[in-house]
């Protein structure tokens, strides 16, 4: 079978896939759907139709392309298109993770792998509330427990829907902290004098609480506890 045959049932696959398709799943998918035996599609040839279609997709005429996002390939908007389709879904997702959750989310997502205990030490504050959110929201997941650590607490990572999310391949793709602080300045935020009441250590730890922290960034670009 021609390549060009085989292009058509490729954009089927990334279409109608509800996960990102690596390269190697659609290697798999077209050779089993077409039978090959003595002349399977090789992995090359499915990465040149790849590029072919990728290409395709880059023109103005088509409001969305094919992009690496969440691991593998999918059918994406383009950026220019975001705020038309915003009217649709809005940003609800994030709305419902608090600046505390976002705040841990970052951290986790430029620390990893880290404990809860190491999130606690940057952001200043108890994080139990956070990173349980996070959890339930399927954006980090618990990817083992620190061994040489006492208790061997468990530790986090960013999952696969993280990156889906926000339309990235690998977490090497995030922006790095210096290009982030080349566009503004970074401060500590102001506790509350309500905080320094004698019972204020007493009361369990809200979400509320879980807000007012001290993060700043270093000079070295590293996220830390400004106190």
């Amino acid at each position: 079978m021609e390549l060009s045959n085989i292009i058509p049932h490729i954009e089927a696959l990334i279409f109608a896939s509800d996960k990102p398709l690596t390269v190697l799943d659609i290697v798999e998918l077209i050779n089993n759907a077409f039978g090959f035996i003595d002349e399977r599609v090789t992995l090359d040839q499915i990465e040149s139709c790849i590029e072919g279609i990728k290409e395709k997709y880059a023109s103005e005429f088509y409001p969305f392309e094919v992009k690496e996002s969440g691991g593998g390939l999918q059918f994406l908007s383009k950026k220019e298109f975001h705020k038309t389709i915003g009217q649709l879904n809005g940003d609800k997702f994030l709305k419902r993770l608090s600046n505390a959750a976002l705040e841990s989310l970052a951290i986790i997502a430029y620390k990893q792998p880290i404990t809860k205990g190491e999130i606690e030490k940057i952001r200043g504050v108890n994080s139990d509330y956070s990173v349980q959110k996070l959890l339930e929201k399927e954006l980090i997941i618990i990817s083992g427990r620190k061994e040489d650590a006492p208790g061997q607490p468990l530790i986090y990572s960013t999952s696969k829907n993280f990156m889906d999310y926000f339309g990235i391949n690998t977490t090497d793709d995030l922006p790095k902290i210096r290009e982030v602080l080349a566009e503004q300045i970074v401060e500590g935020t102001i506790i509350n004098p309500i905080d320094f009441q004698s019972n204020y250590h007493t009361q369990e730890t809200t979400q509320e609480e879980e807000e007012k922290t001290n993060l700043e960034v270093n000079e070295d670009g590293d996220l830390v506890d400004g106190e």
